[in-house]
């Protein structure tokens, strides 16, 4: 293979040399990430400089990283057989235009900040990065499915990749094994693409392997008007009152039970409960493959919320993760994902849920459990310091795709999984969808606005690239005026994503239901993916292209 600047543009030359110093073309003419300029290594508290040799290897003691062209990527892989081994960072010399505007993903969902910065320096930019200047855009990424959790930075005279390879909160001890850290790719755009393709493109080469719908997604929820205080009689009567709008029987609608169904299992005598046993229904639910039958002869398709990682509160503490900040609330314990026992207890539950009758589950809560941080307070590092669980052979990334792959080896082809508090990055390939974004609400407007139109615009390209991308819910209740749920439901119902509505019966008038049968009858098909056309503007775009035509909606 030889080196040679990439560039294959109709840009100006100065724009070619912006990128070119990153790229050389493969035997297959793929864009290849060139060799670093500079590769560090942390162990504990303590980064040293790796040294270069053969153009590929870079060692320091016994700390070694070594560079492999895998297909369209550049492999990375870590060796550090006495010593633990915190992270590993690559660094390109990269003179960044001051015009430069610059888009990251989140580490899991988003939370109503994601978008186009002006000032790159000491931003972390989580799993991938777009660069976009007046004449050109370049993305810069890791494969997903890393075995390292991975961020960018870009300053004014080089970019730089993190490759976090912490197991817990302390490094990872791999021994004798080397460690597959993360594929590195890029991509510029091609003539005549915007910023926007450029990006969904370079989430497909991202991605090679997603795992999609088999038909678009859409049905119901009953979290945002009832939040918890449901019941089989309320699932009933909400499941068959939108079962009368739905006009397309060929791709039926879900509709998922969310928390309230489990058993809680009681904390004192007479204590309501705080865990739940996620194979068992409560009283108010009773037989949940009745229900799901009922579903069915409704015209719906069954599914539900359940935690994975939650314990119950005499579970035995040798399955327990560590307390740590953020995981000590002694009503909420979490079992630790690295011993077998647990994990084959979550199958279990997923194993259940198959002979329910059952064809979705969102699984929730599995970052915050594993980490203690939600992805906003990820800010400095992935988890607190100075833990770790029963197993710290393997990094925080593998733990996780460990768990996920157990979770799609127990639903198995029978049952749709959505990831809700993932690692975005990390459920790309494993789960058929990913809950994008924070929660909306049925009772505030502003945290629907937030964390739902913020979510979609910046992370649909995303779209049945990674996944199938789930902006959340329209919490249709009698709190929020109709005006403002009006226009989310068509957004999302055009956007060519999942829809998911939380109708309150009460809620549910004349001019509702007209506009809810004519959302089900649009998500059910194959649409356009819809397009913000505003968001290098704004937190919220208003300006969208929508099935081919442009549509203005007023967020305020």
């Amino acid at each position: 293979m030889q080196r040679r600047h990439f560039i294959k543009i109709s840009a100006t030359t100065a724009a070619a040399m912006l990128f070119s110093r990153l790229t050389y073309s493969a035997s297959n003419g793929a864009a290849i990430m060139n060799t670093p300029d500079e590769v560090w290594a942390q162990s504990g508290a303590d980064w040293v400089r790796l040294t270069a040799s053969n153009g590929s290897h870079y060692s320091n003691k016994d700390i070694s990283v070594n560079l492999k062209t895998n297909d369209n990527g550049l492999g990375v892989y870590v060796s550090s057989p006495k010593q633990e081994l915190n992270a590993v960072r690559l660094k390109w010399k990269h003179n960044t235009a001051a015009s430069a505007k610059f888009l990251g993903d989140h580490w899991e969902r988003s939370y109503g900040d994601l978008q186009w910065k002006t000032i790159a320096t000491g931003a972390k930019n989580p799993w991938y990065v777009i660069i976009h200047d007046d004449k050109q855009t370049a993305c810069f990424g890791v494969k997903t499915g890393a075995n390292s959790i991975c961020w960018w930075a870009v300053n004014a005279d080089n970019i730089e990749l993190t490759l976090d390879t912490t197991s817990g909160g302390v490094g990872v001890l791999l021994g004798d094994r080397q460690l597959h850290a993360a594929d590195v790719i890029t991509a510029n755009a091609k003539t005549g693409e915007d910023a926007f393709a450029a990006t969904h493109r370079f989430c497909k080469m991202m991605c090679e392997k997603p795992r999609i719908p088999k038909q678009p997604v859409y049905g119901i929820n009953d979290w945002y008007f009832a939040y918890g205080n449901n019941s089989a009689e309320l699932i009933k009567k909400t499941t068959a009152m939108m079962a009368e709008l739905v006009t397309d029987h060929s791709n039926k609608p879900f509709s998922v039970i969310d928390a309230g169904w489990a058993t809680y299992s009681p904390l004192l005598p007479g204590d309501g409960g705080w865990n739940d046993d996620f194979s068992k229904p409560n009283d108010k639910f009773k037989d949940m493959h009745a229900l799901g039958d009922e579903i069915k002869k409704l015209g719906m398709r069954p599914g539900l919320w359940m935690r994975p990682l939650c314990a119950r509160h005499d579970e035995k503490a040798s399955l327990l993760a560590p307390k740590i900040p953020g995981r000590s609330d002694p009503k909420n314990p979490v079992l630790d994902p690295t011993i077998p026992e647990n994990i084959a207890r979550i199958q279990h539950n997923f194993d259940v849920y198959k002979q329910w009758g059952y064809e979705m589950v969102k699984h929730d809560f599995t970052t915050y459990d594993i980490a203690g941080r939600w992805g906003f307070d990820m800010k400095n590092s992935f988890t607190a310091p100075n833990w770790h669980f029963n197993d710290r052979s393997k990094t925080n990334a593998e733990i996780i795709l460990h768990l996920y792959r157990s979770i799609r080896e127990a639903a198995g082809d029978g049952i749709y999984v959505i990831g809700c508090n993932t690692m975005s990055h990390l459920s790309a390939g494993v789960f058929e969808m990913c809950r994008i974004g924070d929660d909306t609400s049925g009772h505030e407007w502003e945290r629907t606005r937030k964390m739902g139109v913020n979510t979609l615009a910046f992370r649909l390209p995303q779209h049945n690239a990674f996944y199938a991308v789930d902006g959340d819910c329209v919490g249709l209740t009698t709190d929020i005026a109709w005006k403002r749920n009006k226009q989310w439901l068509q957004l999302l119902a055009e956007s060519g994503a999942p829809l998911f509505i939380s109708g309150q019966p009460e809620a549910m008038g004349e001019e509702q239901k007209k506009a809810v049968k004519t959302a089900f009858a649009q998500a059910a098909k194959v649409q356009p993916l819809g397009q913000p056309l505003d968001w290098m503007e704004t937190l919220t775009p208003t300006k969208w292209k929508l099935n081919g035509r442009v549509v203005d909606f007023d967020w305020a």
